[in-house]
């Protein structure tokens, strides 16, 4: 007998809960047996294989699972997470360029396509994207979109900061 939709996903979240108590190769085994309850090609199940090959350290695995959830479809939060995933994957495996391209996507995306739980990670969206501007030597627009993304979470100095933030991107190499 299936199990319903909520089930499965408290099943999910309850054996996320223990990756850090399992060895790599059981955690993966234990969320392909649970992504095997749906279909095949269910982006759902996709996404969270892929994330669990990217938490158990196997990034190119992951990369492929984030692109079929992708493909099939992946929507809401969890469309949102694989795009994140993926790009720092892709960073990961020296193919920043990529992670730059996806993110820069992701963070042009117009507010009104996204609810507020993709919107509450607009933040790193700008970290990963941040990292991997370093990563292709591009300093002062990872700064400043680091900066620009830790400005609003400051209790002071947070117009200051969002200021000098934006300067990085008009001011010359050591203005």
């Amino acid at each position: 007998m299936p199990q319903e939709p909520n089930d499965w996903e408290q099943r999910l979240a309850a054996l996320w809960e223990t990756l850090d108590a399992r060895a790599p190769g059981d955690f993966r085994d234990r969320i392909d047996a649970l992504a095997d309850e749906r279909s095949a090609d269910d982006p759902v199940a996709l996404f969270e294989r892929g994330s669990a090959h990217d938490s158990t350290g196997q990034p190119e695995e992951a990369v492929r699972f984030y692109r079929r959830a992708l493909d099939q479809g992946l929507t809401g939060l969890r469309r949102r997470r694989a795009v994140i995933q993926l790009a720092s994957s892709l960073r990961n495996l020296g193919r920043p360029e990529l992670s730059v391209e996806l993110l820069t996507a992701e963070r042009g995306l117009p507010a009104d396509r996204l609810d507020a739980e993709e919107t509450a990670l607009a933040g790193a969206v700008d970290a990963f994207l941040a990292l991997a501007l370093a990563d292709t030597g591009r300093d002062r627009e990872a700064v400043s979109l680091a900066l620009g993304a830790l400005a609003p979470l400051l209790p002071r100095y947070h117009r200051s900061l969002a200021h000098y933030a934006r300067a990085l991107l008009t001011a010359p190499d050591g203005a």
